[in-house]
């Protein structure tokens, strides 16, 4: 899909890896919705982006807020190719320790977030992008997933993290099928560790070790180089169905 003047959904796009894709999009000629709960970084960075891009605050774990989203998306610009969903949050916690169980809300949170969100973000979209004509390649849209190398090398603590994002690797295959005789493709990144806002509140020092963790290029992911991916899957038709792993080839231990 030739992504100039296309409309690209960015849940999660205030910041970090949606920032990155939203910023790449505006160069590459598209119209970025960028939908976040952070209002004061979504207005800025739509306002830096200049009048092709847009904000609207969004909760994806409300569907009403979703599909307000959308509605937005489609009175601005009119229709809907791109959905690319960044939005998630991190957790950390055994699943048991002599303190006491894993906390229940704690792990329905990740997966309201991480899972059901980004679900009801696919499904809403992907019933405007049936509407979409055709395009010179047979195709209406493109939906891309954020993922992360925790749904394969999940480490101790990381059950409800891993399990939300293992959730996306596994219906990436089934909605592609789904959606395929629309000429609609679903694919899914999972990143390894990359400089976003999350990172940068770690110790410099663990930054450094992560870094060097990873076997090459030894260093954190640039977010950009997560867009230039984006930019690859949405612009390649025969890319489908399918999870890449975006990591320098690092494999996570146990801890």
């Amino acid at each position: 899909m030739n992504i100039l003047g296309k409309t690209a959904v960015i849940s999660g796009g205030a910041s970090g890896l949606g920032e990155a894709v939203a910023r790449r999009f505006i160069r590459l000629g598209a119209n970025p919705v960028i939908a976040d709960l952070n209002e004061e970084r979504g207005r800025t960075l739509a306002s830096d982006l200049g009048s092709r891009a847009a904000f609207i605050k969004t909760d994806i774990t409300s569907s009403d807020e979703v599909q307000r989203a959308i509605d937005f998306s489609l009175k601005r610009f009119r229709r809907i190719d791109i959905v690319v969903n960044c939005a998630g949050i991190p957790a950390r916690s055994r699943i048991a320790t002599r303190k006491g169980p894993h906390d229940l809300a704690e792990f329905k949170k990740v997966m309201a977030v991480n899972l059901v969100g980004v679900f009801d973000v696919m499904r809403l979209a992907a019933y405007e992008m049936l509407k979409n004509e055709l395009n010179d390649e047979g195709g209406r849209g493109v939906i891309i997933n954020t993922s992360s190398i925790a749904a394969f090398d999940g480490q101790s603590g990381q059950a409800a993290y891993a399990a939300s994002k293992a959730a996306l690797v596994g219906m990436t295959l089934p909605l592609a099928r789904d959606l395929a005789g629309d000429g609609i493709r679903v694919l899914t990144i999972a990143p390894g560790l990359f400089a976003t806002p999350m990172m940068a509140s770690l110790p410099e020092q663990l930054r450094g070790d992560l870094a060097r963790a990873v076997p090459f290029p030894s260093k954190l992911g640039d977010p950009d180089e997560f867009a230039m991916l984006v930019q690859q899957l949405v612009e390649n038709p025969m890319l489908n169905g399918e999870t890449i792993r975006l990591d320098g080839a690092i494999r996570m231990a146990p801890k």
